[in-house]
């Protein structure tokens, strides 16, 4: 059977203490009495009492002191406190400190009923949103990215340097390769990571609504505006606010994202006063947004307050090694923890691109859970794009001149190409050049272009 919650009464006044012993048991609650803060402290310092309800006028000790030494000594009790009528300010003080709520006397045994009621519905409220944070970090701690590919460590390796600050952090990539996930892990893993987790996709809203869902508004500063309501940066104070899709933002909502965020104040649409703001900003976009600043629709200063932090995340045609541990994990994300593919199919799923990335594997992987014939996937069973799929031979992009060639210069200036294409960085040039750093490296050594790059 289970045990009754225990309420704690601290009250100097012994009638009044009888009438609300003998509501809260009639509840079915537990009661513990102490005639005043000195006797009551010790007990609830060291007792998981469910909640206490003390008056805040008594010898010795009063509710107002009780409460302050209990304050960061980890006592789980949720107070609510009792006041005579002309002090409801020093209830007030003591909701500060932590009380749920106050009654001030006379009050009936209903009000006290329903104000305890209230308190534990708050505090089964609090605990469950405290579990489900629990939850949220434990889903995207880093070490449980699915991806055991070089290009998935570095970005695991990343995000567990750049949780630990609160700069602003701008993840670049493809669609579908988890931009959101990446940004998530930030949040939980940070020092914000009690505070919100605020997203909004900047290519979702029409441009003449996303000020107002940026910034809020107060009532009647546009019709519809029925009631006040703060925006996401509001929102997100405490906490992070994540801009998906940050290129799609208007070059004019961008300079006032960027007025923000040097001066972390905003104010609402229609309203004259100004509230600070104080979120780190996680951004994300599938862009390259330095040809956007060349072509004038991103502004350059904006995109150096966001490049502060910067994570490129690997397509999945990038690490192909990782496709069988993901086809593992969303079979068992979608009920089929058996499903296997047979050996002749692996070869035709992992020669597919995924143009749709880690998104688009996941959609396959769950219509096969829900088509399957048994326990193993056969090559007829996959999507005919996947079944069909063919790899193109790239053709030449010039004419081969009728003299002939000199393959060591062809193979020189290819390595100049790519190495200039990607500025200098050896390990995308080598991936571009379908060779390992190693071999790319080599081969800077054997033409002696090291020292020409």
């Amino acid at each position: 059977m289970k045990s009754p919650l225990e309420v704690v009464l601290v009250e100097d006044d012994p009638s009044f203490l009888r009438v609300m012993e003998f509501s809260l048991k009639k509840e079915g609650f537990a009661v513990t009495s102490f005639p005043d803060g000195e006797a009551a402290f010790p007990y609830l310092l060291n007792n998981k009492a469910t909640l206490f309800i003390t008056d805040l006028a008594m010898p010795r000790v009063g509710g107002m002191e009780l409460l302050r030494r209990l304050a960061g000594q980890g006592s789980q009790a949720t107070p609510i406190v009792i006041t005579a009528y002309g002090t409801v300010e020093t209830a007030v003080e003591a909701m500060k400190l932590g009380a749920f709520d106050y009654l001030t006397k006379p009050f009936s045994p209903e009000e006290l009923v329903l104000v305890v009621h209230q308190a534990l519905k708050m505090r089964s409220l609090v605990s469950e949103n405290q579990s489900l944070k629990e939850q949220l970090a434990e889903k995207f701690r880093p070490e449980n990215f699915v991806g055991t590919s070089a290009a998935m460590q570095a970005v695991i390796a990343w995000i567990a340097k750049a949780s630990g600050s609160s700069a602003n952090a701008l993840i670049t990539g493809e669609s579908g390769t988890g931009k959101e996930l990446v940004a998530r892990a930030l949040h939980f893993h940070s020092p914000r990571a009690s505070g919100p987790f605020v997203a909004i996709n900047c290519a979702a809203i029409p441009e003449n609504l996303l000020e107002a869902e940026l910034f809020g508004f107060v009532r009647g500063a546009f019709t519809g505006a029925l009631r006040d309501r703060e925006g996401k940066f509001e929102e997100a104070d405490g906490g992070t606010l994540f801009l998906d899709e940050i290129a799609e933002l208007p070059t004019e909502m961008q300079a006032k994202l960027l007025r923000v965020l040097e001066d972390k104040k905003v104010t609402r649409l229609g309203g004259k006063g100004e509230a600070v703001v104080d979120f780190r900003l996680v951004a994300s976009t599938n862009r390259r947004l330095e040809k956007l600043i060349s072509e004038k629709t991103f502004r350059e200063d904006l995109y150096y307050r966001l490049n502060v932090l910067t994570v490129e995340l690997p397509p999945l045609r990038a690490r192909r090694e990782d496709v069988p541990a993901l086809v593992s994990h969303f079979f068992k994300k979608f009920g089929a923890p058996g499903l296997r593919l047979s050996s002749e199919t692996w070869p035709v799923l992992q020669s597919y691109p995924f143009p749709g990335n880690v998104r688009e594997l996941e959609n396959v992987c769950e219509q096969l859970t829900v088509f399957r014939r048994s326990d193993e996937v056969g090559i007829s069973e996959l999507p005919e794009k996947i079944r069909n799929y063919r790899p193109q031979k790239s053709g030449l992009y010039f004419d081969p001149p009728e003299e002939g060639l000199d393959l060591e210069e062809l193979e020189k200036e290819l390595i100049r190409f790519a190495l200039d294409k990607f500025g200098g960085n050896q390990t995308k040039a080598a991936r571009y050049l379908g060779i390992s750093r190693p071999t790319l490296i080599y081969r800077l050594e054997k033409y002696g272009l090291s020292k020409e790059q």
